[in-house]
């Protein structure tokens, strides 16, 4: 389990916990403190954009390549066939691939402080999409969010299902392109 595998030892599966959640908190910071004073209402909005747009970045990742592109797809493969093994992307790669997809490109196109914070979103919803997962394979609990999400990911890794229910942080995008069961489906029903 070296610093580029899959699969990861608890101390590094932990590390990517850690290590977006410093980034979030620090980059908040920064631009909360020394952002453009005249540019935080613009810097909010973005950072709701990043968060929104992220969800629909996840869902298109687990879709179209996580589940589309090999190798990609051999490596998810093992995800599924071992859902409670702490497998998951390596930090320097999410972190190299955040740095060079979005937040350059964001800065060059909005400028430090509002590429700044649109980064701040998508890092947000990423560091939720990495905590919400791990929640669905590793926590026991009772609270309906908990619960619901669960159930929704339970769908997606079922043996033999229909695919879908990429979201994991979110259905929204599965219901919008048509990628969400219906209990029908799920129960092997017809409608009359």
């Amino acid at each position: 389990m070296g610093l580029f595998s899959l699969e990861h030892s608890r101390a590094a599966y932990r590390a990517d916990f850690l290590a977006y959640g410093a980034a979030v908190l620090l980059l908040a910071t920064y631009l909360g403190v020394d952002g453009h004073a005249g540019q935080r209402l613009a810097m909010l909005g973005w950072v709701a954009a990043g968060t929104a747009g992220w969800t629909l970045i996840e869902y298109a990742l687990h879709r179209f390549v996580l589940h589309g592109l090999d190798p990609f797809r051999r490596w998810h493969a093992e995800h599924h066939a071992r859902p409670s093994a702490l497998i998951c992307t390596p930090t320097l790669y999410s972190a190299a691939l955040l740095f060079g997809l979005v937040y350059l490109p964001a800065r060059l196109l909005l400028g430090p402080w509002c590429g700044g914070a649109l980064t701040l979103g998508v890092l947000a919803g990423y560091l939720a999409y990495t905590v919400t997962h791990h929640a669905t394979h590793h926590w026991r609990g009772e609270s309906r969010w908990l619960l619901q999400r669960k159930r929704w990911h339970a769908l997606h890794h079922r043996p033999g299902a229909h695919p879908g229910h990429y979201g994991v942080t979110t259905g929204f995008w599965d219901r919008a392109f048509g990628s969400a069961q219906t209990a029908r489906e799920r129960t092997g029903t017809r409608g009359e």
